[in-house]
């Protein structure tokens, strides 16, 4: 199924529908996966005011921690639970005994000690689990694929989208109509005038801390299936994580949630089609040279653009200037 997509100085580039969407789905997949990870990185850093390079670390733990608990179940759900709960129990263990000391340090402590947390949390998983990536298999279930048409979508990123949403409406109630998410937001917008109101600060900081860890590691669980677990596999997108957290606002979780759905189409997208549109204007030998670099420097791009005209974000907690 092709038609035109674009014309330009008389020239036309041929699409191909299926292919474009599932170029949009598979944007969907990484702005989904994104969201879990940002998520919990924009509440530690907007209401702790913590900057955490580690919070992929805990990414990578929850896919070795549910693909462990596979080879010996068999079952994926057995596999996810229990990481679940074990990445939860970490983060609470690291918020208690090394972040909880650095709240009141500046910001060049917290990158010193969480790069450490990184080697550390690189090094234990070399030596438990060793240097080789660890592949976690699908149930029959879920590793087919869904025909509709002519087009063919693959059922585990379907579940990988679902999963996604369905985080982020549980994690939209949790923060809209919950007594927690009412301290979260309230933390995140003044912290000084939260802990003031007898709010018990370091009990509000170990439940955050700890639930971003989790979902961090949920985001995690849900790749590894497709990607494998890996050591440092959480390095590769923390950066894009933290781009997220600026583009859509520093402790908001709605601004977390759109920046991540743009920042994965964006990305899937110009990786996809950028070359084409290229040549439109230029040769097909420079396209494909400089498709690549400016693909990846689109995220950066919007970022820069955010910190110059809106440098709160997008969408910014109440109450934040």
């Amino acid at each position: 199924m092709q038609g035109a997509f674009f014309n330009f100085s008389r020239k036309t580039i041929p699409v191909d529908w299926n292919l474009l969407i599932t170029q949009l789905m598979n944007g969907l997949q990484l702005g989904l996966l994104l969201f879990l990870l940002a998520s919990g990185l924009t509440l530690i850093f907007g209401i702790m005011d913590f900057i955490n390079l580690s919070h992929g670390s805990f990414y990578m733990i929850g896919a070795y921690f549910c693909g462990t608990v596979v080879s010996v179940t068999g079952s994926l759900i057995a596999g996810i639970v229990v990481a679940l709960i074990c990445t939860f129990a970490i983060g609470a263990i690291v918020e208690l005994v090394i972040a909880r000391r650095l709240y009141r340090s500046d910001h060049l402590d917290h990158v010193l000690v969480t790069f450490g947390l990184i080697l550390i949390f690189d090094t234990l998983v070399h030596m438990i689990w060793g240097a080789a990536g660890m592949a976690i298999p699908l149930p029959e279930i879920l590793n087919g694929q869904l025909h509709i048409g002519t087009l063919v979508l693959p059922t585990y990123r379907l579940v990988i989208i679902c999963s996604g949403l369905l985080v982020a409406a549980i994690l939209f109630v949790l923060v809209t109509r919950t007594r927690l998410g009412m301290l979260i937001r309230a933390g995140a917008s003044n912290r000084t005038m939260v802990e003031a109101l007898g709010v018990n600060i370091n009990k509000l900081f170990l439940i955050v801390f700890a639930i971003g860890a989790t979902m961090s590691g949920f985001a995690g669980m849900l790749i590894a299936p497709i990607t494998e677990a890996s050591i440092g596999m959480g390095n590769e997108i923390i950066i894009i994580a933290f781009v997220v957290v600026i583009v859509g606002g520093i402790g908001s979780v709605k601004g977390a949630f759109f920046a991540a759905l743009i920042i994965g189409l964006m990305d899937t997208i110009g990786r996809s089609y950028l070359d084409d549109l290229l040549k439109l204007s230029l040769s097909a030998e420079v396209a494909e040279t400089a498709a690549p670099a400016l693909s990846a420097m689109l995220v950066y791009i919007l970022m820069a653009a955010v910190l110059a005209f809106r440098p709160q974000g997008l969408f910014p907690p109440a109450g934040s200037k």
